[in-house]
């Protein structure tokens, strides 16, 4: 692929990952209660959940989803249904719950990150769509796979930074103090972002 091509492409991934919506909420909310760590790891766990989506596409993969009406449907919901859970997570959250930044490695942040971005085949969709104008039918492997990379690392790198941003400042303290209510606010949203999601894809 040309210079220029690359620079289009990562712009529009780039459009895509700063795009406000429930992975930004739960990075910052983790950031927040668990701490930079945390944080970092939700936005690597939903850069590597892109990725495979980002694979799938660029590979010619994803028609196995796409085309199978019933598995989609089984993959919106199973997401709709782990953003509920994290939603009542926050709601039902303790102030002994949040933990410092120091301590140990915690997979939930990871786990989240993933889950959300792996059980949202709407990312496929918009993969596909915009991985279509630049993939020619005579691309080789190693272009495919740089397009795959680029859309895995923009979005992971994105969320890594918000979370790093945000712990770096001196407001995270006030955060903290409010974490609670955070939780509560942003669950709620999320609640109900979920619901409405179930109830568009069952109609």
């Amino acid at each position: 692929m040309e210079l220029k091509e690359l620079i289009m492409l990562s712009f529009v991934c780039a459009m895509g990952a700063i795009s406000p919506g429930p992975s930004l909420a739960v990075v910052i909310r983790n950031t927040i209660s668990g701490g930079r760590f945390q944080g970092v790891m939700t936005g690597i766990g939903h850069g590597i959940g892109i990725g495979i989506y980002a694979f799938m596409a660029v590979m010619g993969l994803s028609s196995l989803l796409l085309n199978n009406e019933k598995l989609f449907m089984i993959f919106q919901i199973a997401g709709a249904i782990i953003l509920l859970w994290i939603a009542c997570k926050m709601i039902l959250n303790k102030p002994s719950d949040v933990i410092d930044d120091e301590k140990q490695f915690n997979r939930k942040g990871f786990i989240q990150g993933f889950m959300i971005a792996f059980l949202n085949p709407k990312i496929l969709v918009f993969l596909v769509a915009v991985f279509s104008q630049f993939i020619k039918s005579d691309i080789n492997i190693l272009d495919r796979f740089i397009i795959a990379i680029i859309a895995s690392f923009i979005d992971m790198g994105w969320y890594v930074l918000v979370s790093l941003l945000l712990a770096g400042t001196s407001l995270i303290n006030s955060f903290r103090a409010n974490a609670v209510l955070i939780d509560r606010s942003i669950g709620s949203i999320l609640i109900l972002i979920s619901l409405l999601l179930i109830k568009q894809t069952i109609s």
